[in-house]
């Protein structure tokens, strides 16, 4: 099959690209040059913005891919310059989103519009009733302003001939991530700290992950498999681990034996508080890309992360130092208080 990837340099197009070489398929990937790209196999490089789709309209027909999978639309006109360059060329387009266009995410960062939902979510539960999430806040992110996984759907998929497919990405961990979903709480681990403090209503919080390996399967399978047009995805673990669960999986492959600790929000040391209303769950049902498409993990989640480990310990540098005499002063509170 050829497959036309836009992102494919990224943490998670990277790993993308290489299982679908590794599966014979034929390559061209989309990227600026400013990105080291080694990809074992015939790759082919087409250089260009993917904010002008339309630069590279020629090379595009040229290639002539059936399928084409943008890692990186993050915005209503990102998916409109993809739909455009693609009708007529392509056979379907795949596009990422995202567990942030459900309902609950609002009520999850503090502005819920309605009471919180049963999880975990389907592909049918709620969507937001904003827009723009991130708008407003400041983030280094070139396209916050203009961010919505919503408005990227909805155009991808109002193409009649042009069928899309969209998959709805969990929390990604693994080598490369550079959010540190896993090194966060490693690093206090790692430095012997005897307990990890969570807030009230934190530890039970659930949120669907998913290891960087198994979620490019899952992309992977949906770009080659066509039983996935017109259809939406959530892809992640099959069981949404609370915050505790995830520490004390974190710890077990890491050899701690430290415990983790509930205490009161307002007595969370500072720079621990969390502005978020933990009874709004993000934890998606993964059932159908399961049923439908056959799909399933092929890495454990012990050996997922263990290898996450691996990585993110080659990341800790001596002046990454940590402050805890807060966290001392909060620990030994509450064990007074008990």
């Amino acid at each position: 099959m050829r497959i036309l990837v836009i992102g494919a340099t990224g943490f998670i197009g990277a790993y993308v690209v290489r299982l679908l070489v590794q599966q014979g398929h034929d390559l061209a990937i989309l990227h600026r040059g400013q990105t080291t790209a080694n990809f074992a196999g015939h790759v082919l490089h087409i250089y260009g913005d993917r904010n002008a789709l339309a630069d590279i309209q020629p090379r595009l027909e040229e290639f002539g891919p059936e399928v084409v999978l943008d890692i990186i639309g993050y915005t209503e006109r990102h998916a409109q310059g993809l739909v455009d360059v693609c009708r007529g060329v392509a056979q379907r387009v795949v596009v990422l989103s995202s567990a942030d266009v459900y309902r609950s995410y609002d009520g999850f960062r503090g502005n819920a519009t309605a009471p919180p939902e049963s999880v975990p979510l389907s592909e049918d539960a709620p969507l937001r009733e904003t827009r723009y999430p991130y708008r407003g806040y400041g983030l280094a992110f070139d396209w916050a302003d203009d961010y919505d996984k919503i408005l990227v759907e909805r155009t991808v998929l109002g193409v009649p001939d042009l069928p899309g497919t969209v998959l709805r990405l969990p929390a990604v961990y693994g080598p490369g991530d550079q959010q540190h979903r896993v090194g966060a709480y490693l690093r206090r681990m790692d430095d012997g700290r005897p307990a990890i403090l969570l807030a009230q209503g934190q530890g039970e919080w659930r949120w669907t992950r998913g290891y960087v390996e198994n979620v490019a399967a899952a992309v992977a399978l949906a770009v080659t498999d066509d039983r996935s047009a017109g259809r939406i995805y959530n892809v992640g673990e099959e069981l949404a681990l609370t915050e505790r669960e995830w520490i004390e999986m974190i710890g077990a492959a890491a050899g701690w034996t430290g415990r983790v600790v509930t205490i009161p929000a307002e007595q969370m040391p500072k720079h621990l508080r969390q502005p978020y209303d933990f009874r709004y769950h993000i934890a998606t049902c993964t059932d159908r890309i399961r049923a439908e498409l056959g799909y399933d993990e092929p890495i454990q989640r012990g050996e997922a992360l263990r290898r996450t480990i691996k990585w993110e310990r080659s990341q800790f540098v001596e002046s990454d130092e940590q402050d805890y005499a807060a966290e001392d002063t909060a620990l030994s509170a509450r064990n007074d208080a008990t």
